[in-house]
């Protein structure tokens, strides 16, 4: 394959995750150029605040379509698709996996193989986003941008294979975040002229509701590969380096409890006691009382036990 076609390629998968996706260097963890161009872009554009002042509206807007997002996918990119915690309708399935594809972190069917990936080989030479093989930015960005990152392999995903939408939204996965920009863009101008004492428009809007937004929620998301698995406590001994980081759990939603999910992945919650704050579990919890979520996966007696005798040990040791 010539450099140009390489090139061209690359462009391509920027708008088809699909195209000439035959011709990627699955074993290559060098930074690809030409893929990461959009990533840098988005970083580029949170520089825009300087431009267009802030408001209160569009700081309330920026924070609240972080935590939507971050729900989706805590709640609905981990917690369902890559572990399937719980059981909800093909519509709702659908709704969600669009709330997360807007976060601009991939198709939902990418985000589950890679998770599911990462727990077969937490912190061994396979996982591709390990900080104890990559160093942090490596875990942190690196590995999002290469070439071994970015094919969604199938194999893993079988069981979401049969659902056309998910598949388009996987193959198509920057096409969500875009509409949502333009969105957003058009509900500043609308604001601006029928709602003027919020003292917004459609640039404002646009910079802090999508872009910075979107960045926040992004490094929110991949502080639990980076950070998670080298800063906290380790209440279990599991096979690889989990911790449990209150602070991380906090700006995740509940995610920070990672030692805990690496101990029990199937259960709907990942903060084991009841000091340990996990707020997707109780969003997900709120939505299975009004029925669009059912049969939540529960922590397992043993694995309560289990955690209660390791943490009386603990305060018990000289």
């Amino acid at each position: 394959m010539t450099q140009q076609h390489q090139w061209l390629g690359n462009i391509l998968r920027w708008f088809d995750a699909d195209a000439s996706v035959d011709h990627l260097n699955a074993d290559s963890k060098r930074v690809n150029p030409i893929r990461v161009l959009p990533f840098v872009a988005l970083h580029l554009a949170c520089l825009g605040v300087f431009l267009v002042g802030y408001s209160g509206f569009a700081l309330a807007f920026a924070t609240g379509f972080f935590l939507i997002r971050m729900f989706a996918i805590t709640g609905f990119y981990h917690r369902y698709f890559a572990h399937k915690t719980f059981r909800t309708s093909r519509g709702w399935q659908f709704l969600f996996a669009v709330l997360g594809a807007s976060a601009a972190q991939r198709g939902p069917l990418w985000w589950a193989a890679h998770h599911r990936h990462h727990h077969q080989h937490s912190d061994r030479h396979q996982d591709i986003h390990s900080p104890h093989h990559g160093g942090f930015w490596w875990a942190h960005v690196g590995w999002f941008t290469c070439d071994a990152g970015f094919r969604t392999d199938e194999k893993r995903v079988g069981d979401w294979l049969r659902f056309p939408e998910l598949r388009f939204l996987n193959r198509f996965d920057a096409l969500v975040p875009a509409l949502a920009a333009v969105l957003i863009y058009l509900l500043g101008e609308l604001l601006a002229v029928t709602a003027p004492s919020l003292a917004t428009n459609g640039l404002q809007l646009l910079v802090w509701g999508f872009f910075v937004s979107t960045v926040a929620l992004f490094h929110a998301t991949v502080s639990i590969n980076s950070l998670a698995h080298v800063w906290g406590s380790r209440r279990f001994n599991t096979e690889d380096n989990s911790r449990n980081n209150w602070f991380l759990a906090l700006i995740t939603l509940g995610e920070g409890w990672h030692n805990n999910h690496h101990r029990w992945p199937l259960s709907a919650r990942q903060g084991f006691r009841w000091y340990e704050i996990d707020l997707t579990y109780y969003g997900l919890w709120l939505l299975s009382k009004v029925g669009i979520i059912r049969e939540l996966n529960p922590v397992p007696l043993h694995i309560l036990e289990e955690t209660r005798e390791l943490d009386r040990t603990r305060r018990e040791r000289p």
